[in-house]
């Protein structure tokens, strides 16, 4: 067993482990094209989204493009839907840009911030740009002590310095200081520099390959919140 005195900071990816991505964009995608209200249709046009998305991410911390902020890559995804889907309204496409400020929170988040809030700071820290991650945050109801966008260092997760932006400001040993996500691929980057892991599986994420040595493992944010808010984490 592992005191919590050894956890002093708290840091959460937000995207998939703290809001669902998936039906958000859905519901970006119904809304501005109709006529795609078929599952079929709309899961391909997530898919494209979310695609375009991934590779120029990857293009980006590769060195073959500019870093280029989420809010212009999703503008430049929401060009790509209206173009597949026949959609003209420029309205309509700018308010599809900015589907990722609209994200809705798991069942579970508010309520397991809510808690964990009185007992660690808490920081979220995302690959989403500052803008977006601000008006994400109002919308979905998340709290932070503090929210920080990797926008501030030009990088996406999983590069390194995205993650000691997050131990810069949490002031404290690296070991002292724990990282929750959805996404094996996350906490790895987060694992390379150091920091604690708590993987919590939800739905869209990304599961832990057999080799992965996280800290510990949750099958829902309510157990990860009750484990640490008891004084102790058993370790997965």
């Amino acid at each position: 067993m592992t005191g919590i005195r050894d956890i002093e900071v708290v840091v959460f990816d937000v995207l998939g482990t703290l809001v669902d991505e998936p039906r958000g964009l859905r519901a970006a995608i119904r809304e501005a094209v109709p006529a795609s209200d078929e599952a079929a249709a709309v899961d391909h046009l997530l898919a494209l989204w979310q695609q375009h998305g991934e590779a120029e991410q990857r293009r980006i911390r590769q060195g073959l493009r500019p870093y280029a902020g989420t809010e212009a890559l999703d503008a430049e995804a929401a060009r790509l839907v209206a173009g597949r889907a026949g959609l003209c309204d420029p309205a309509a496409i700018a308010r599809l840009a900015t589907a990722g400020r609209r994200l809705p929170p798991w069942p579970d988040s508010v309520a397991g911030l809510e808690q964990l809030a009185r007992r660690f700071p808490l920081i979220g820290l995302s690959n989403a740009g500052r803008t977006a991650l601000l008006r994400l945050n109002a919308h979905a109801g998340l709290r932070w002590h503090q929210a920080l966008s990797a926008e501030a260092v030009q990088a996406y997760k999983p590069a390194p310095e995205v993650y000691r932006l997050a131990l810069d400001t949490a002031g404290c040993p690296p070991e002292r200081v724990l990282m929750v996500a959805a996404h094996a691929w996350d906490l790895r980057g987060a694992q390379a520099v150091g920091m604690r892991t708590a993987y919590v599986r939800r739905p869209a994420g990304d599961p832990p390959a057999s080799d992965d040595a996280f800290d510990w493992r949750f099958d829902e944010l309510g157990q990860l919140v009750a484990s640490l808010t008891r004084g102790q984490v058993a370790s997965g």
